[in-house]
């Protein structure tokens, strides 16, 4: 009988594999954390400021309790719209038109929600439901020529943001939709019941509507992780091929990504008008969708990630104003989000590039230790004479 034996060289290369991808990950965020800085220190010293002192600014406006409560609830949206690209691109799907979609979504649910009135939270569930619904049906237009027409959509998604915003525009008006409010335009006032909570903070509260961007971060990491559903959709990102020859639709797929996609894109604009606006108007926030983009490149389509990627991003948008009052060029802070995001997608290329050639290196060692021990084992075999 033969009996295994443990290779000491085989579990030391094992060991090392295990502590390189550990460093391998934290060295990826480091790298770009540095040359965003770096790079943008650059850009101070090149527009003829000094950058420590610019960092000085931010850092300390930053801190004060009214920029805290307000970076937060920037964030919120700016999370949610992350999450609705970041659905499209676990399966290499472009959602350009997340901006079309929540601002639709929002119009749709305050139209809606200014001509009736229900009891209690009841209102409340009707709208978010109006929107995710308005949201899902926007985005699945995309999905649907795609998976019919072989439509790229890249170019759907972007032409659906111009006609929601011409829907939008047609309604939008004095005597339809709208009502005039001096120079501006907006949708009858939603009532009381409305209203989402808010967690009473000193100056200005936070809106409750980040408790449902904890959840819908939790429910995105669930499906995507833990779920058929899941696996599904990262095998189609990986192999559209692969996926298809082991028995997964992948027209069925990408309808049903842009579908959940567009319904996250709904709720982007709930927190404006359930906790702020309380109406869709003119001056209702735009181009979040676009900022959704760049924040799920940033936290690399993870929730933890893209939390972390909006806080900087509201942060920055915070402070950016400061800087301005301090004389700094009013594009310094838009320089500086496109500094940080290229940074960390180079970085992690750099970091996934080498840590593909690294494995392929303690590959090749595991084998070449496991090939020196059969050879060493065959050798000290005792020969057996007839």
């Amino acid at each position: 009988m033969s009996t295994s034996t443990k290779n000491p060289t085989v579990d030391a290369i094992a060991k090392s594999a295990t502590r390189d991808k550990v460093i391998l990950a934290i060295a990826a965020p480091v790298l770009a954390i540095v040359a965003a800085i770096v790079i943008s220190s650059l850009v101070f010293l090149a527009s003829g400021e000094n950058p420590f002192r610019a960092y000085g600014i931010m850092a300390d406006y930053g801190h004060y309790s009214d920029s805290q409560v307000w970076i937060i609830n920037k964030a919120v949206p700016y999370y949610l719209s992350a999450l609705a690209v970041a659905i499209g691109f676990r399966m290499n799907l472009f959602n350009i038109g997340v901006d079309g979609q929540y601002r639709l979504a929002a119009f749709a649910a305050a139209a809606v929600g200014g001509a009736i009135a229900l009891p209690g939270a009841l209102q409340i569930i009707l709208l978010i439901v109006i929107a995710m619904l308005v949201g899902a049906i926007w985005s699945g237009i995309a999905g649907l020529l795609k998976t019919t027409r072989g439509v790229s959509e890249v170019i759907t998604t972007i032409m659906l943001n111009a006609i929601a915003a011409s829907i939008i525009g047609y309604f939008l008006q004095d005597g339809r939709l709208a009502i005039k409010d001096g120079n501006l335009l907006h949708t009858r006032f939603l009532p009381e019941s409305s209203h989402f909570f808010s967690f009473p903070t000193h100056p200005k509260p936070v809106l409750g509507f980040v408790v449902i961007a904890v959840l819908a971060g939790a429910l995105y990491w669930f499906g995507i992780n833990r779920t058929r559903f899941g696996f599904d959709l990262r095998a189609v990102g990986a192999s559209e091929p692969a996926a298809e020859a082991s028995g997964v639709s992948v027209k069925r797929m990408v309808l049903c990504s842009m579908l959940l996609s567009g319904a996250a894109a709904g709720l982007v604009g709930m927190p404006t008008l359930l906790g702020e606006s309380f109406q869709y108007g003119t001056d209702f926030p735009a181009g979040i969708g676009f900022t959704g983009i760049a924040i799920a490149l940033l936290g690399r389509n993870h929730p933890i990630g893209m939390a972390f990627g909006a806080l900087l991003w509201a942060f920055l948008d915070r402070t950016g104003s400061r800087l301005e009052f301090e004389g700094y060029a009013q594009e310094i802070v838009g320089v500086m989000q496109g500094v940080i995001v290229l940074c960390v997608v180079i970085a992690y290329e750099i970091v996934r590039r080498y840590g593909l050639s690294l494995q392929q290196r303690k590959v090749g060692e595991e084998l070449a230790a496991l090939s020196r021990t059969t050879n060493s084992d065959k050798s000290d075999k005792p020969e057996v004479s007839a």
